[in-house]
């Protein structure tokens, strides 16, 4: 992924016609939050690396172990989400994205983070497979340890830019906070000045509530998410306790494509579903090993 994280990406046709949406800010997605860019508190995202959080190998006892309440993840959950992205012409492209926490995990700094896989579809095609490490500090904080995406167009492999905490001065990042609370300076969500990963976050509300296909939630956390490749637009993430990622919106006119997202299914796989999602990352992993030789072709294979 390339942009802001996880979802930043194009791709919906939109499902708000039978989505009920409550709650004072937050709106249907596919709607413009009801404050500006200008009116955020934000951070300039353009942060030099000395500023990013120090990871420290000797805080994270239990790493592989992510039960942070905003932000679970268990090995065997996948989380199914269908929005929209609004393309150059202006047309809305219909956009799907799956995200599965896999059992395994990788040593990325000295520390074992686990792997998701994660599928981008738009308009119905594949065009992004990702591997993405995430680990755990024993304070709760979720830390972000780098990914690697490959791009493909028409079903064929078009680039691969990873970046991983260690390599081609890239450092890892704050996912999500322990105790997230409005007020809290901004924070980045890693470095990867070879691939353009600038992005950042900051508690922008609490305490809010929104319906989603998958469910209604209530005391959602949202948190603003920019990157110093896309001034003037930030990406609005939605958190519900005990779930995780639940919508995706926007906020900002200089926000290129608008990108809407929401949870439409979140499952426990079983164990031969999860035994076939491993397959899969293996086999991600192995095309990872032949096409970064300067960064991924130097990381211990995942266990």
């Amino acid at each position: 992924m390339t942009g802001r994280n996880m979802m930043r990406k194009p791709r919906f046709a939109s499902l708000l016609a039978i989505v009920l949406c409550v709650g004072l800010f937050v709106r249907c997605a596919g709607a413009q939050d009801s404050r500006t860019a200008a009116q955020q508190p934000a951070e300039n995202a353009q942060q030099p690396a000395q500023n990013l959080p120090t990871l420290d190998p000797g805080t994270f006892q239990r790493s592989s172990q992510i039960d942070n309440t905003w932000m679970p993840l268990k090995p065997g959950t996948r989380f199914v989400y269908e929005g929209t992205t609004i393309e150059d012409d202006g047309t809305a492209v219909p956009h799907r994205f799956v995200i599965t926490v896999t059992d395994l995990t990788k040593v990325i700094g000295g520390v074992r983070a686990v792997i998701t896989w994660d599928l981008d579809y738009s308009d119905g095609e594949l065009v992004e497979a990702e591997l993405a490490f995430f680990a755990q500090d024993s304070n709760g904080t979720v830390w972000r340890m780098g990914e690697y995406p490959e791009e493909y167009d028409g079903g064929k492999f078009v680039a691969a830019k990873p970046w991983i905490h260690g390599f081609e001065d890239a450092r890892a990042g704050i996912e999500m906070l322990a105790e997230p609370t409005v007020g809290t300076a901004s924070y980045a969500q890693g470095w990867g000045p070879a691939v353009g990963w600038t992005d950042r976050g900051q508690v922008d509300q609490v305490g809010q509530k929104t319906c989603v296909p998958a469910s209604c939630y209530e005391d959602v956390l949202v948190i603003a998410e920019t990157s110093a490749g896309e001034v003037g637009a930030q990406q609005l993430k939605y958190y519900a306790r005990g779930v995780g990622n639940v919508r995706v919106g926007w906020r900002g006119a200089a926000d290129p494509t608008k990108e809407t997202l929401e949870l439409t299914r979140v499952e426990q796989l079983d164990a031969a579903g999860l035994a076939e999602v491993r397959a899969s990352a293996l086999e991600l992993e192995r095309s990872a090993y032949q096409r970064s030789k300067t960064v991924y072709a130097h990381t211990p294979p995942a266990e």
